[in-house]
């Protein structure tokens, strides 16, 4: 049996070796490959950077068949598959922008071809085409990225991640595998509950990232003071704020400034996305201005500075955005930039983010009215949605709507989708003799032939439906730019020969059943009094971590994730900062627990106690003499210490 167990163990190794390059696993990583491979259910806890992707490449890899992985990041997405096929490993992925021609020949290559990747979206999986495709493929290992946003108790619930459980009753025979970089104890086995774990097991390492220095700065020159810090610490930089609108704003003044900046939020198109990611990540833009869309999946080990102007709404989501700082265990730096209005606007985000019921059902009605839909229609009723633009006919708040609108989806009444990307769209309205008859307007402008006639080979049914186009592949047929090939159509369309829908981005409003009275509304105590409760704690929570002067910071954040027994970081605002007689509070606290965890159970002499840490007896003497004068300590006959048990 050891001998079998040795030679599994080589194989995995081997496997690392072969397309990694690595000779050795990093901790925990072996653990949770073993323990897949072995048909076991896991959940794996690691930080930000601790190799996540490594668990589940290598089983995947060793075993027969092909890995789901399941992410909302399409970042993540795209930067896996190409690393895996850089590798020779084949790997797909689908997500938004690709059209339903593509889908089918990719799932048709996970079913026949070698492939032993597919990444996909957690909205993908309630589609009929997936699902009906899915049970025909071999499937090894289902891996859940991200898996903290299938849990209600966690910071990012997303309720598309609850189908993955019905994924699980297709493919019975599959393992699962887990991963999260930030989960709290209730969201651990949550996480275990809602994947119907069977033979389950946890691996967690810790939370500690003992190179990142964890800083807290009130001011009211946020911009000065992040200039400060990138010219103090040199390297590559993410500054996070909440909107979209501040992104630009800054990247705008930092290039004023001589700094190599740009910006990025999730209302950009793809093209842009990858642009400046793309520069970002070579090293030829330095500071990248992001919303919270940017950084998840992405995999660049040299940032040197991670720095928050505006205060995140939870530790979790702090935590995870600081922690794509020195993943090159290289010292790095978070620091979370704040003032005093910047807690009354996050206390305030607690009544934006749950605003009372009677304004959540009057949303709904609105909504109902909006679209015409009668009490006991509009079941299954979807159409695009633009929130902003039914609040300004309806003249509501954007903020609270859109939480209302998040609550009532809770309840199940309806959903408000992320954005999605719908293809552009063409049929010809006119007959084939008419488009080629000698008065046809298409004579007047031959430019615009070429186009026909590739439009006509490329899509049967043309002339009598409207089909999807997919306008990179005209482009580049026509050797066009994408912008040049929408002139042309938009021409046709003009010239009335072609109906041309172009394509968009996005959200839909979905009606999850029929119109309902509004005095039969149940917005029940779940969704609503007990999140309220859990998102006050978690705003408070991260108020206390901002605004408390008195704490390790990287201690703050390991005892929110569960970690009550952890050291002082020393390299946090507050383990550098002086505390008695020069010396730092890194060396002051660190030592004041060790002389009371020595007095605990008994009395010591003073002279033995010095001698427990005669290295630094000058700083034990100085550190006993503040607990003496504090009040923390007794002393005995000037000889025997003992701890002071105040009543």
């Amino acid at each position: 049996m050891f001998i079998s167990g040795f030679f599994i163990v080589e194989k995995y190794q081997s496997i690392l070796r072969k397309y990694w390059g690595y000779s050795d696993f990093r901790p925990l990583q072996e653990d949770i490959i073993d323990a897949v491979c072995q048909g076991n259910d896991v959940l794996g806890l690691m930080p930000t950077g601790g190799g996540k992707s490594i668990t589940f490449q290598v089983p995947a890899l060793y075993m027969s068949g092909i890995c789901i992985v399941v992410t909302p990041l399409i970042a993540l997405m795209k930067d896996q598959v190409e690393n895996l096929r850089m590798r020779n490993i084949m790997a797909a992925a689908i997500y938004s922008g690709i059209t339903s021609k593509e889908i089918d020949i990719i799932l048709d290559n996970c079913i026949y071809g070698d492939y032993k990747f597919l990444y996909v979206s957690p909205e993908r999986l309630s589609t009929e085409c997936f699902l009906e495709k899915v049970k025909r493929m071999n499937v090894s290992l289902i891996v859940v990225d991200e898996s903290h946003c299938i849990s209600q108790w966690g910071y990012d619930f997303r309720p598309s991640y609850l189908r993955i459980a019905e994924l699980r009753d297709l493919i019975p025979a599959a393992p699962v595998l887990a991963l999260t970089a930030t989960a709290t104890p209730d969201v651990v086995l949550d996480i275990q509950k809602q994947l119907k774990f069977r033979n389950g097991k946890l691996f967690q390492k810790s939370f500690l990232r003992k190179n990142i220095a964890y800083i807290v700065r009130k001011t009211d020159d946020k911009l000065g003071m992040l200039m400060k810090i990138l010219d103090s610490v040199p390297g590559t930089s993410i500054i996070y704020v909440r909107n979209r609108a501040r992104t630009k704003e800054i990247a705008e003044f930092l290039q004023t400034k001589g700094y190599t900046a740009d910006y990025f939020h999730a209302g950009l198109t793809n093209e842009q996305k990858d642009l400046r990611q793309s520069a970002w990540k070579s090293g030829e833009c330095r500071v990248i201005v992001a919303t919270n869309a940017f950084g998840m999946g992405i995999d660049k080990p040299d940032v040197r500075t991670v720095i928050h102007i505006d205060i995140p709404d939870t530790l979790e989501a702090y935590f995870q955005e600081a922690g794509r700082a020195g993943r090159d265990e290289m010292l790095a730096y978070a620091t979370l930039l704040y003032n005093k209005t910047d807690i009354t606007k996050l206390k305030k985000r607690i009544s934006d983010s749950f605003p009372s019921k009677d304004f959540v059902v009057s949303i709904y009605n609105k909504i109902c009215y909006y679209y015409n839909i009668g009490v006991g229609e509009g079941e299954d009723f979807m159409k695009d949605f633009s929130l902003s633009l039914f609040c300004q006919q309806c003249k509501l708040p954007i903020l609270q709507t859109f939480s209302a609108l998040k609550i009532l989806h809770q309840a199940g009444y309806l959903e408000l989708t992320d954005e999605i990307s719908s293809t552009s769209k063409v049929q010809f309205i006119v007959t084939s003799s008419q488009l080629f008859s000698p008065s046809s307007d298409l004579n007047e402008l031959p430019g615009l032939t070429e186009l026909v006639d590739i439009l006509l080979r490329s899509y049967t049914g043309i002339f009598t439906d409207l089909i999807s186009i997919d306008e990179d592949y005209l482009a580049s047929r026509l050797d066009l730019t994408r912008d040049q090939l929408y002139s042309q159509l938009l021409l046709l369309s003009k010239l009335h020969l072609i109906k041309y829908i172009p394509g968009k981005k996005s959200p839909y409003l979905i009606f999850l059943q029929r119109r309902v009275d509004e005095k039969f509304i149940v917005i029940s105590k779940s969704v609503y009094e007990e999140r309220l409760a859990r998102f006050e704690d978690k705003i408070n929570k991260i108020i206390a971590y901002v605004s408390e002067e008195d704490h390790c910071r990287s201690r703050m954040l390991l005892q929110y994730f569960g970690e009550m027994e952890s050291a002082y970081c020393g390299i946090c605002d507050f383990c550098r900062a002086k505390s008695y007689s020069g010396i730092s509070n890194h060396v002051f606290y660190s030592y004041r627990e060790k002389i009371l965890s020595k007095l605990k159970d008994s009395p010591c002499s003073l002279s033995d106690l010095i001698l427990e840490f005669i290295k630094d007896e000058t700083v034990v003497k100085k550190i006993i003499r503040w607990m003496l004068d504090n009040g923390e300590l007794l002393i005995k006959d000037d000889t025997m210490l003992s701890i002071n048990q105040k009543d």
